[in-house]
């Protein structure tokens, strides 16, 4: 960098890829992790660009992947409750 200021690490969102996988969307879950690891290792190597891509991929597919599995749980408990 110019200056000799520093750049932050782009924010990786693997824990929130971890809980999507195993508790609201399974694919989005394992999709999200694949690009939280990518952005983790650009972070790394001091790829800027590669990390904050790959974080902004994480970041929507965990939002998508949340909002499916809270509509996922609303269809349930909706059956769920209609049976009785």
């Amino acid at each position: 960098m110019e200056g000799g200021q520093t750049r932050s690490a782009a924010p990786t969102y693997l824990g929130w890829s971890i809980f999507n996988t195993l508790c609201c969307c399974l694919p989005l879950g394992i999709a999200a992790i694949v690009c939280s690891c990518r952005a983790q290792n650009a972070n790394v190597v001091g790829q800027s660009a590669i990390a904050d891509d790959a974080s902004r991929t994480a970041k929507i597919l965990n939002v998508i992947g949340l909002v499916c599995g809270i509509i996922f749980l609303i269809i349930f408990i909706a059956l769920k409750a209609t049976q009785m």
